[in-house]
Protein backbone atom coordinates (compact mmCIF):
# COMPACT_ATOMS: atom_id res chain seq x y z
CA UNK A 1 0.00 0.00 0.00
CA UNK A 2 2.83 2.38 0.93
CA UNK A 3 4.73 1.48 -2.24
CA UNK A 4 1.66 2.11 -4.37
CA UNK A 5 1.02 5.48 -2.74
CA UNK A 6 4.65 6.55 -3.22
CA UNK A 7 4.54 5.45 -6.82
CA UNK A 8 1.40 7.48 -7.44
CA UNK A 9 2.87 10.56 -5.78
CA UNK A 10 6.07 10.25 -7.79
CA UNK A 11 4.08 9.89 -10.99
CA UNK A 12 1.98 12.93 -10.16
CA UNK A 13 5.09 14.99 -9.42
CA UNK A 14 6.68 13.92 -12.70
CA UNK A 15 3.52 14.80 -14.64
CA UNK A 16 3.39 18.20 -12.97
CA UNK A 17 7.05 18.81 -13.83
CA UNK A 18 6.44 17.89 -17.45
CA UNK A 19 3.29 20.01 -17.76
CA UNK A 20 4.32 23.24 -16.03
CA UNK A 21 6.91 24.50 -18.55
CA UNK A 22 4.53 24.07 -21.50
CA UNK A 23 1.80 25.97 -19.69
CA UNK A 24 3.79 28.61 -17.84
CA UNK A 25 6.25 29.54 -20.59
CA UNK A 26 3.74 29.25 -23.44
CA UNK A 27 6.72 28.63 -25.70
CA UNK A 28 4.85 29.20 -28.96
CA UNK A 29 2.51 31.98 -27.85
CA UNK A 30 1.94 35.20 -29.80
CA UNK A 31 -0.14 37.90 -28.08
CA UNK A 32 -2.34 40.06 -30.30
CA UNK A 33 -3.50 43.33 -28.73
CA UNK A 34 -5.84 45.73 -30.56
CA UNK A 35 -8.60 48.26 -29.93
CA UNK A 36 -12.19 47.03 -29.60
CA UNK A 37 -13.49 44.52 -32.11
CA UNK A 38 -16.73 46.52 -32.22
CA UNK A 39 -14.90 48.38 -34.97
CA UNK A 40 -14.67 45.95 -37.92
CA UNK A 41 -11.25 47.34 -38.89
CA UNK A 42 -9.69 46.23 -35.61
CA UNK A 43 -11.56 42.94 -35.70
CA UNK A 44 -10.09 42.31 -39.15
CA UNK A 45 -6.61 43.03 -37.80
CA UNK A 46 -7.03 40.60 -34.94
CA UNK A 47 -8.42 37.89 -37.21
CA UNK A 48 -5.66 38.36 -39.78
CA UNK A 49 -2.96 38.10 -37.12
CA UNK A 50 -4.58 35.17 -35.34
CA UNK A 51 -5.18 33.12 -38.48
CA UNK A 52 -1.65 33.67 -39.79
CA UNK A 53 -0.04 32.92 -36.43
CA UNK A 54 -1.99 29.70 -35.98
CA UNK A 55 -1.19 28.68 -39.57
CA UNK A 56 2.49 29.09 -38.69
CA UNK A 57 2.07 26.84 -35.65
CA UNK A 58 1.75 29.38 -32.84
CA UNK A 59 -0.78 29.57 -30.06
CA UNK A 60 -2.49 32.96 -29.83
CA UNK A 61 -3.74 35.19 -27.06
CA UNK A 62 -6.15 37.82 -28.46
CA UNK A 63 -6.70 40.83 -26.18
CA UNK A 64 -8.53 44.17 -26.47
CA UNK A 65 -7.34 47.42 -24.85
CA UNK A 66 -10.36 49.61 -25.81
CA UNK A 67 -7.99 52.54 -26.51
CA UNK A 68 -7.28 52.71 -22.76
CA UNK A 69 -3.52 53.08 -22.09
CA UNK A 70 -3.88 51.74 -18.54
CA UNK A 71 -5.69 48.64 -19.75
CA UNK A 72 -3.10 48.22 -22.50
CA UNK A 73 -0.34 48.31 -19.89
CA UNK A 74 -2.10 45.58 -17.90
CA UNK A 75 -2.46 43.45 -21.04
CA UNK A 76 1.28 43.76 -21.68
CA UNK A 77 1.85 42.50 -18.15
CA UNK A 78 -0.43 39.57 -18.96
CA UNK A 79 1.48 38.79 -22.15
CA UNK A 80 4.80 39.00 -20.31
CA UNK A 81 3.54 36.78 -17.48
CA UNK A 82 2.28 34.23 -20.00
CA UNK A 83 5.73 34.12 -21.59
CA UNK A 84 4.61 35.31 -25.02
CA UNK A 85 7.31 35.02 -27.67
CA UNK A 86 6.08 38.13 -29.54
CA UNK A 87 3.40 40.79 -29.36
CA UNK A 88 1.38 42.13 -32.29
CA UNK A 89 0.01 45.53 -31.33
CA UNK A 90 -2.33 48.22 -32.63
CA UNK A 91 -1.58 50.66 -29.86
CA UNK A 92 -3.60 52.86 -27.51
CA UNK A 93 -1.63 56.07 -27.98
CA UNK A 94 1.64 57.09 -29.61
CA UNK A 95 3.24 58.34 -26.40
CA UNK A 96 1.50 56.17 -23.81
CA UNK A 97 2.44 52.96 -25.61
CA UNK A 98 6.21 53.48 -25.55
CA UNK A 99 6.64 52.33 -21.93
CA UNK A 100 4.82 48.97 -22.21
CA UNK A 101 6.53 48.15 -25.51
CA UNK A 102 9.89 48.92 -23.89
CA UNK A 103 8.93 46.83 -20.85
CA UNK A 104 8.19 43.88 -23.12
CA UNK A 105 11.51 44.38 -24.94
CA UNK A 106 13.37 44.34 -21.63
CA UNK A 107 11.58 41.07 -20.82
CA UNK A 108 12.90 39.65 -24.10
CA UNK A 109 9.59 39.92 -25.96
CA UNK A 110 9.70 41.80 -29.30
CA UNK A 111 6.72 43.90 -30.40
CA UNK A 112 5.47 44.30 -33.96
CA UNK A 113 3.19 47.30 -34.41
CA UNK A 114 0.46 47.68 -36.99
CA UNK A 115 -1.80 50.56 -38.07
CA UNK A 116 -0.53 53.13 -35.54
CA UNK A 117 3.01 54.27 -34.85
CA UNK A 118 4.51 55.06 -31.47
CA UNK A 119 6.53 58.20 -30.86
CA UNK A 120 9.92 56.51 -30.45
CA UNK A 121 12.02 54.26 -32.66
CA UNK A 122 14.24 51.43 -31.54
CA UNK A 123 11.69 50.13 -29.06
CA UNK A 124 9.52 47.99 -31.35
CA UNK A 125 11.05 45.69 -33.95
CA UNK A 126 8.58 46.69 -36.68
CA UNK A 127 6.08 49.50 -37.16
CA UNK A 128 3.98 48.56 -40.18
CA UNK A 129 1.43 51.25 -40.98
CA UNK A 130 -0.70 52.36 -43.85
CA UNK A 131 0.56 55.40 -45.72
CA UNK A 132 -2.10 57.55 -44.11
CA UNK A 133 -0.89 60.77 -45.71
CA UNK A 134 -0.93 59.27 -49.21
CA UNK A 135 -4.35 57.72 -48.54
CA UNK A 136 -5.76 60.97 -47.20
CA UNK A 137 -4.61 62.78 -50.31
CA UNK A 138 -6.40 60.18 -52.46
CA UNK A 139 -9.59 60.69 -50.45
CA UNK A 140 -9.30 64.47 -50.56
CA UNK A 141 -8.77 64.51 -54.33
CA UNK A 142 -11.92 62.44 -54.79
CA UNK A 143 -13.81 64.63 -52.33
CA UNK A 144 -12.84 67.83 -54.21
CA UNK A 145 -13.89 66.23 -57.48
CA UNK A 146 -17.26 65.13 -56.08
CA UNK A 147 -17.81 68.61 -54.61
CA UNK A 148 -17.12 70.23 -57.98
CA UNK A 149 -14.22 72.11 -56.34
CA UNK A 150 -16.56 74.34 -54.33
CA UNK A 151 -18.95 74.44 -51.40
CA UNK A 152 -19.14 74.36 -47.61
CA UNK A 153 -17.99 71.20 -45.92
CA UNK A 154 -17.32 69.71 -42.49
CA UNK A 155 -14.52 67.46 -41.29
CA UNK A 156 -14.87 64.73 -38.66
CA UNK A 157 -11.52 64.06 -37.01
CA UNK A 158 -10.42 60.95 -35.12
CA UNK A 159 -9.07 60.54 -31.61
CA UNK A 160 -6.61 63.34 -30.85
CA UNK A 161 -4.10 61.00 -29.14
CA UNK A 162 -3.92 58.88 -32.29
CA UNK A 163 -1.14 59.93 -34.65
CA UNK A 164 -3.19 58.78 -37.64
CA UNK A 165 -5.92 61.31 -36.91
CA UNK A 166 -3.54 64.21 -37.37
CA UNK A 167 -1.80 62.71 -40.39
CA UNK A 168 -5.07 62.10 -42.22
CA UNK A 169 -6.36 65.58 -41.46
CA UNK A 170 -3.11 67.09 -42.75
CA UNK A 171 -3.33 65.00 -45.91
CA UNK A 172 -6.89 66.15 -46.48
CA UNK A 173 -6.09 69.82 -46.03
CA UNK A 174 -2.91 69.80 -48.10
CA UNK A 175 -5.21 69.00 -51.04
CA UNK A 176 -8.49 70.73 -50.18
CA UNK A 177 -6.93 74.01 -49.07
CA UNK A 178 -5.63 74.53 -52.59
CA UNK A 179 -9.21 75.21 -53.70
CA UNK A 180 -10.33 78.67 -52.52
CA UNK A 181 -14.01 77.95 -53.13
CA UNK A 182 -13.95 75.00 -50.72
CA UNK A 183 -14.83 76.32 -47.25
CA UNK A 184 -14.62 74.28 -44.06
CA UNK A 185 -17.46 75.47 -41.81
CA UNK A 186 -16.98 72.89 -39.03
CA UNK A 187 -14.27 70.58 -37.74
CA UNK A 188 -15.15 68.24 -34.89
CA UNK A 189 -13.50 65.24 -33.28
CA UNK A 190 -15.80 62.24 -33.00
CA UNK A 191 -13.08 59.98 -31.52
CA UNK A 192 -13.46 57.32 -34.24
CA UNK A 193 -16.99 56.65 -32.86
CA UNK A 194 -20.14 56.13 -34.94
CA UNK A 195 -22.38 57.32 -32.11
CA UNK A 196 -20.36 60.47 -31.52
CA UNK A 197 -20.24 61.16 -35.25
CA UNK A 198 -24.02 60.92 -35.45
CA UNK A 199 -24.39 63.42 -32.62
CA UNK A 200 -21.74 65.79 -34.00
CA UNK A 201 -23.32 65.65 -37.44
CA UNK A 202 -26.71 66.61 -36.03
CA UNK A 203 -25.15 69.65 -34.35
CA UNK A 204 -23.19 70.62 -37.46
CA UNK A 205 -26.32 70.41 -39.60
CA UNK A 206 -28.27 72.64 -37.27
CA UNK A 207 -25.57 75.31 -37.39
CA UNK A 208 -24.80 74.88 -41.10
CA UNK A 209 -27.93 73.79 -42.97
CA UNK A 210 -26.32 74.68 -46.32
CA UNK A 211 -23.52 72.13 -45.91
CA UNK A 212 -22.59 70.28 -49.11
CA UNK A 213 -20.02 67.69 -47.99
CA UNK A 214 -18.43 65.81 -45.09
CA UNK A 215 -14.95 64.29 -45.10
CA UNK A 216 -14.29 61.83 -42.31
CA UNK A 217 -11.14 60.48 -40.67
CA UNK A 218 -12.50 56.93 -40.70
CA UNK A 219 -15.41 54.86 -41.99
CA UNK A 220 -17.03 54.39 -38.60
CA UNK A 221 -17.50 58.16 -38.24
CA UNK A 222 -18.56 58.38 -41.88
CA UNK A 223 -21.32 55.85 -41.18
CA UNK A 224 -22.48 57.86 -38.15
CA UNK A 225 -22.53 61.06 -40.19
CA UNK A 226 -24.42 59.40 -43.02
CA UNK A 227 -27.04 58.04 -40.62
CA UNK A 228 -27.61 61.53 -39.23
CA UNK A 229 -27.83 63.00 -42.72
CA UNK A 230 -30.36 60.39 -43.79
CA UNK A 231 -32.43 61.03 -40.67
CA UNK A 232 -32.46 64.73 -41.57
CA UNK A 233 -33.44 64.05 -45.18
CA UNK A 234 -30.06 65.27 -46.43
CA UNK A 235 -28.91 62.40 -48.62
CA UNK A 236 -27.66 65.02 -51.09
CA UNK A 237 -24.63 65.67 -48.86
CA UNK A 238 -21.39 64.13 -50.18
CA UNK A 239 -19.63 61.90 -47.63
CA UNK A 240 -16.14 60.41 -47.97
CA UNK A 241 -14.57 58.08 -45.40
CA UNK A 242 -11.30 56.27 -44.74
CA UNK A 243 -10.58 52.58 -43.99
CA UNK A 244 -12.35 50.48 -46.62
CA UNK A 245 -14.95 48.78 -44.43
CA UNK A 246 -17.69 46.47 -45.71
CA UNK A 247 -20.33 48.82 -44.26
CA UNK A 248 -19.12 51.75 -46.33
CA UNK A 249 -18.66 49.46 -49.33
CA UNK A 250 -22.33 48.55 -49.10
CA UNK A 251 -23.32 52.21 -48.71
CA UNK A 252 -21.29 53.13 -51.80
CA UNK A 253 -22.97 50.37 -53.83
CA UNK A 254 -26.36 51.63 -52.65
CA UNK A 255 -25.55 55.19 -53.73
CA UNK A 256 -25.06 56.57 -50.21
CA UNK A 257 -21.53 57.38 -49.06
CA UNK A 258 -19.52 58.24 -52.15
CA UNK A 259 -16.00 56.98 -51.45
CA UNK A 260 -13.49 55.68 -48.91
CA UNK A 261 -9.79 54.86 -48.80
CA UNK A 262 -8.74 51.26 -48.24
CA UNK A 263 -5.94 50.50 -45.83
CA UNK A 264 -5.22 46.76 -45.95
CA UNK A 265 -5.75 45.87 -42.29
CA UNK A 266 -5.97 42.11 -42.70
CA UNK A 267 -2.83 41.79 -44.81
CA UNK A 268 -0.94 44.25 -42.62
CA UNK A 269 -1.59 42.05 -39.59
CA UNK A 270 -0.51 38.95 -41.51
CA UNK A 271 2.76 40.64 -42.48
CA UNK A 272 3.42 41.58 -38.84
CA UNK A 273 3.06 37.93 -37.81
CA UNK A 274 5.27 36.78 -40.68
CA UNK A 275 7.95 39.25 -39.60
CA UNK A 276 7.61 38.13 -35.99
CA UNK A 277 8.07 34.52 -37.08
CA UNK A 278 11.16 35.39 -39.13
CA UNK A 279 12.61 37.48 -36.30
CA UNK A 280 12.13 34.71 -33.76
CA UNK A 281 13.83 32.22 -36.08
CA UNK A 282 16.66 34.37 -37.47
CA UNK A 283 17.00 37.45 -35.25
CA UNK A 284 16.03 39.81 -38.08
CA UNK A 285 12.99 40.75 -40.15
CA UNK A 286 15.10 41.82 -43.10
CA UNK A 287 13.12 45.09 -43.13
CA UNK A 288 13.46 48.60 -41.72
CA UNK A 289 11.58 49.22 -38.49
CA UNK A 290 9.16 51.69 -40.12
CA UNK A 291 7.30 50.34 -43.13
CA UNK A 292 4.56 52.02 -45.15
CA UNK A 293 1.80 50.31 -47.14
CA UNK A 294 0.03 52.42 -49.75
CA UNK A 295 -3.73 52.90 -49.62
CA UNK A 296 -6.26 52.52 -52.45
CA UNK A 297 -9.21 54.74 -53.36
CA UNK A 298 -12.55 52.93 -53.23
CA UNK A 299 -15.57 54.35 -55.07
CA UNK A 300 -18.45 53.04 -57.15
CA UNK A 301 -16.04 51.72 -59.80
CA UNK A 302 -14.32 49.14 -57.57
CA UNK A 303 -16.37 48.86 -54.36
CA UNK A 304 -17.82 45.56 -55.56
CA UNK A 305 -14.35 44.02 -55.34
CA UNK A 306 -13.83 45.01 -51.70
CA UNK A 307 -14.16 42.38 -48.97
CA UNK A 308 -12.99 42.65 -45.35
CA UNK A 309 -10.41 45.39 -45.92
CA UNK A 310 -8.93 43.76 -49.02
CA UNK A 311 -9.52 44.04 -52.74
CA UNK A 312 -10.27 40.75 -54.47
Amino acid sequence: MTFTRRTLLAGAALAATLMVPAYASAADLIAIITPSHDNPFFKSEAEGAQQRAEALGYETLVLVHDDDPNKQSELFDTAIARGAKAIILDNAGADASVAPVRRAKEAGIPSFLIDREISETGVAVSQIVSNNYQGAQLGAEEFVKLMGEEGNYAELVGKESDTNAGIRSSGYHDVIDQYPDMKMVAQQSANWSQTEAYEKMETILQANPEIKGVISGNDTMAMGAWSALKAAGRTDVIVVGFDGSNDVRDSILEGGIKATVLQPAFRQAEIAVEQADQYLKTGSTGQDEKQLMDCVLINASNAGNLETFALK
